[in-house]
């Protein structure tokens, strides 16, 4: 839609309205905004295993995006949840034909197939526990340890143990 205040903009006036918005958003993020006050909600506190979990499924879903590959998928084609992390066929093919692709992602939420040490030193490290790096398209992580603690945690949370 044409509006015909933006013919009459000069530069001071785009100043003034740059300034205005400026100083709405500095006070919505800072709380001095009672509408943003009083849409902040006060969260219960967590303790330092639930602070973890939190950690580990942030990572999990938000970050490394896990369940794109080890979660099967329905009809179609969504990630079905029911079976969250319990292994599933790889979704992605290599660009040129490659024998050593994996066909499968395995389980890794309730029993990760090795154990938390070899979890974490994987995630640390890239190294599997043969001592091979994984193959693609497993991404080679090198995260913190703390954050590899959180991740097996929740991987551990996360689904039927086996």
């Amino acid at each position: 839609m044409f509006s015909p205040f933006l013919l009459r903009q000069t530069p001071l006036s785009r100043f003034a309205l740059f300034s205005v918005s400026t100083a709405i958003a500095v006070a919505l993020a800072s709380g001095l905004c009672p509408m943003a006050f009083a849409q902040k909600k006060a969260s219960p506190p967590t303790t330092g295993a639930e602070s973890n979990l939190a950690r580990g499924k942030y990572i999990v879903e938000g970050v490394a995006v896990c369940g794109q590959c080890h979660t099967p998928r329905d009809s179609n084609g969504n990630l079905d949840r029911t079976r969250w992390l319990q292994g599933s066929p790889v979704p992605y093919l290599p660009a040129k034909p490659d024998m050593d692709w994996p066909l499968n992602a395995p389980r890794i939420g309730g029993t990760p197939p090795a154990s938390d040490a070899d979890m974490i030193k994987l995630l640390t490290t890239g190294i599997w526990t043969n001592g091979n790096r994984l193959r693609l398209p497993m991404p080679q992580f090198r995260m913190e340890r703390s954050d590899a603690e959180a991740v097996v945690s929740y991987l551990r949370s996360s689904g039927p143990k086996q």
